[in-house]
């Protein structure tokens, strides 16, 4: 339970990071790269914001299982 537990800490911090990146691309915040397609763009708002929070929920989750 622990291996799982870890993995899907890891995997879900790793989502709500790049659900962030992406948020903050699509609002227009973050503009790196310059030349990125994501930028302004409504459907990384969305993306992002699934992604971000589907990352969260992983992390909730695993918080949730017993530690052994």
């Amino acid at each position: 339970m622990r291996i799982v537990r870890r993995t899907l800490m890891i995997v879900g911090a790793i989502l709500a990071f790049v659900g962030l990146f992406w948020l903050g691309q699509g609002m227009g915040v973050i503009r790196w790269p310059a030349s990125s397609f994501m930028i302004d763009q409504y459907l990384w708002v969305v993306t992002g914001s699934v992604t971000g929070a589907l990352g969260l929920l992983l992390v909730l989750i695993a918080r949730r299982l017993p530690r052994r």
